[in-house]
């Protein structure tokens, strides 16, 4: 065969690649040579600082072993430290916290203030000796010697703690206090702990430690509202800080450990006991004899009476966070820090709601096994206007209200009955109340009945936990259970709801979790014609001159459109029924229409009512904090009476408007066979106690003995004919509870077969 030569072009290629690979083979070559000599050259210098035999293990490995620990360690740290230096990012970090605010009830009268007494504050030399002394001498005794961390004093109360068997000395220095009270909360985590360190470190590196006492001394919570020393001095003792005794002295500095539990104004002993043992720690520290603080033992100090003063603390401490929050919208060219701020709140209402939780508490609370209780009252615009966070601001300052996310029960089904409505449902739409099962969870009705066919007006009246259920499969369509729940939530978040609500099979009938005031405010948006509200407390904001600054009207967030008006009016509709002839009966107001819906969790740990007028939504809950069960505890118990007590004093002198869809209301159709069989026991002891059911079983028995005795005494005196034994006793009470709900309204103690799973 002939043999193809290659041409010019493939042989100039083909060296090319080969003296490519040749300058590569080479250059491998010699790089590891060199490689190698430097290698030796370096093992040949550093033997010369070789060390053997026990030198190297006392001294070298050691260090070296240090070394690398250090490096890891700071590597740690600064990662750590990071958290930490995010809080002071901003520059402005200091007058972050100097606010200075008093507020206003909504017809503009004082109401309260809250944050640093800036035109009162006083510098640090005018403060009295025995003054700083006692509070060093109890919080930080060698403040003046650390570094931010006091390590001895930290490793003592360790010790201390460990051999008492609890918490018997605090280990944070007073620079780490600080840190607590301008960047951080007062959460009990290890997180926090270790960002409180490193903010310490940091106030050191910026701050003199006159600078950081001064700060601590007019930034520390002191107890009935008050912060720092000089307004604690006014509130307890009507005098400035610059005039307190040793005695007035010591009480002040023992309030910086537990400001609610020593408050002079709440428990007086409690808080000279803990001035006894400031005094104690100023003779230990060496700052006094023990002569000295003779007479401050002697005569202890008398804080002035301020039973009958009772400020909205709940409310002045929501609208503080409010107001900060507010200010950091302001332009940063802004350095006004003193505000004057007209609110939401009406004393009326706010008293109201206090009394009516009091009352009830008192009055029912043993019985019913329950100790705290919540509620909001908030105007059509998202204004509040009254919000109790407990039963006692003094005992604690937690505020149930804004900060507890508790299980609403049925009061959740209004979400999703709206979103079924959305979805192409009626409420005369008919829905199957039957067994349903999602996966492994299968939620039952009240007495594990059920009752067939029922309108979704029906089905929300009684409180029937499948429906909905049933409500979000339907929902979801071709997506599943899954895809309903998400439609829900993602009304339930138009509605203004922000907890977070995780997908769980159970959210249609409440089982996640919510706040009171998310809740309440959530709820105008029926009465409201579909327009959902932002709940606010600041009303208008002025500069302690009376220089307008803001408005909630021209400045604050507007209401948007939810959902369509038509369903708005649907659903105030369907949930007036539960009002006027369904589990929240007690709720009723005479002449004011009224819609709202009960919730109930499982082992009765929340009991809920939610319900509006055309002038206020409001809602009540009732529970423990330590989330045990109550005693048959329901929403249609004491929060639906709270509720109407409450409403009742916020409707007096208020032009009473009418809600779209309610007019005048429909009777439903009597109940279904197995419903009022289901029921029959409830309805029997009803007609039986034929006593309001609001009364504890106790109190029943007593009005039936009274009524006895009064009928006995007619008899006796001829008035009325004697009683036929032959025939049947006529009811006193014709009224019935025949919903799942109701048997809550019976007295604890009251006979009921089971629970609901979720009501």
């Amino acid at each position: 065969m002939r043999k193809i030569v290659p041409t010019e072009w493939k042989k100039k290629i083909r060296h090319w690649l080969l003296d490519l690979d040749a300058r590569i083979d080479s250059t491998l070559f010699s790089s590891g040579k060199g490689a190698r000599e430097l290698y030796e050259r370096f093992s040949t210098f550093m033997d010369r600082f070789y060390v053997g035999r026990w030198k190297r293990w006392i001294f070298i490995e050691p260090l070296s072993e240090a070394a690398t620990l250090g490096l890891g360690g700071l590597l740690l740290m600064l990662a750590l430290a990071v958290p930490a230096f995010r809080e002071t990012a901003d520059e402005d970090w200091l007058k972050k916290s100097d606010l200075a605010v008093t507020f206003l009830d909504r017809y503009g009268n004082p109401i309260g203030s809250r944050g640093i007494k800036h035109n009162d504050s006083i510098p640090l030399e005018d403060f009295p000796d025995n003054l700083i002394k006692a509070t060093l001498a109890t919080e930080d005794r060698r403040f003046y010697d650390h570094f931010g961390i006091d390590i001895a004093g930290t490793a003592r109360a360790l010790v201390t703690n460990a051999q008492a068997g609890g918490v018997r000395q605090g280990g944070s220095s007073l620079t780490q206090q600080l840190a607590k009270n301008l960047f951080l909360s007062n959460e009990r985590t290890i997180e926090r702990k270790v960002n409180e360190a490193f903010l310490a470190i940091w106030l050191e590196t910026r701050l003199t430690k006159n600078e950081i006492l001064k700060l601590y001394l007019d930034r520390a919570y002191m107890g009935g509202g008050t912060f720092g020393v000089d307004a604690a001095a006014h509130f307890y003792f009507n005098k400035s800080a610059r005039d307190v005794n040793l005695a007035e002295a010591a009480m002040l500095a023992g309030l910086f450990k537990a400001p609610t539990k020593y408050a002079p104004h709440i428990n007086l002993p409690a808080a000279r006991a803990r001035a006894n043992v400031v005094l104690d720690n100023l003779v230990d520290a060496g700052f006094m004899t023990e002569g000295q603080v003779f007479g401050a033992r002697r005569n202890p100090a008398t804080a002035v009476d301020r039973r009958d003063e009772n400020s909205p603390n709940y409310y002045l401490d929501w609208a503080f966070d409010e107001m900060r929050k507010l200010v950091d919208t302001f332009p940063k060219s802004y350095n006004e820090r003193v505000f004057v701020v007209r609110t939401a709140i009406d004393l009326n209402v706010q008293r109201a709601a206090e009394d009516a939780i009091e009352n009830q508490l008192r009055q029912f609370g043993r019985d019913y096994h329950a100790t705290q209780a919540a509620t909001v009252v908030a105007d059509l615009d998202g204004g509040v206007r009254a919000m109790v966070g407990g039963r006692d601001y003094g005992a604690s300052q937690f505020n149930r209200a804004t900060d507890a996310y508790r299980q609403p029960g049925s009061s959740f089904k209004p979400y999703v009955y709206t979103t079924a409505l959305l979805n192409g449902f009626k409420p005369t739409s008919i829905v199957v109340d039957g067994p349903v099962c999602i996966g492994n969870w299968c939620p039952q009705n009240y007495g594990h009945s059920y009752s067939g066919a029922v309108t979704l007006t029906q089905a929300i009246t009684r409180s029937i936990n499948v429906v909905p259920v049933k409500l979000s499969i339907a929902i979801g369509g071709k997506g599943g259970p899954k895809a309903g729940r998400e439609k829900i939530v993602e009304v339930a978040r138009r509605f203004g709801i922000k907890a977070p609500l995780p997908d769980t099979p159970s959210l249609p009938i409440g089982a996640d979790e919510v706040t009171v005031l998310e809740h309440a405010v959530a709820y105008a948006t029926f009465p409201n014609k579909g327009k959902s509200v932002t709940p606010h407390a600041v009303l208008e904001v002025r500069t302690g001159a009376g220089d307008l600054v803001w408005r909630f009207d021209r400045d604050g967030k507007k209401p948007l459109q939810a959902i369509p008006a038509s369903v708005a009016a649907d659903m105030a509709g369907m949930m007036s029924h539960v009002v006027s002839e369904g589990t929240a009966r007690r709720a009723a107001l005479d002449g004011i229409p009224t819609a709202g819906k009960t919730g109930t969790t499982n082992a009765y740990r929340d009991a809920w009512f939610v319900g509006y007028t055309g002038n206020f939504t409001c809602a009540v809950w009732y529970g423990n904090d330590d989330y045990s069960a109550t005693n048959r505890m329901t929403g249609g118990s004491l929060p639906a009476q709270t509720w109407h007590d409450i409403m009742v004093a916020a409707h007096q002198g208020v032009e009473i408007k009418e809600i779209a869809g309610i007019g005048a209301g429909t009777k439903l159709p009597a109940p279904a066979a197995t419903t009022m069989a289901a029921n029959g026991a409830v309805r029997a002891q009803e007609a039986k106690s034929a006593v309001s059911p609001i009364l504890t079983r106790r109190g029943a028995d007593a009005l039936m003995h009274v009524e006895k005795l009064l009928d006995d005494a007619a008899q006796t005196a001829g008035n009325t004919p004697p009683v036929d034994p032959a025939k049947p006793a006529k009811p006193v009470s014709s009224t019935s509870l025949p919903y799942p709900e109701s048997f809550a309204a019976a007295a604890p103690g009251d006979p009921a077969k089971s629970a609901p799973r979720k009501n």
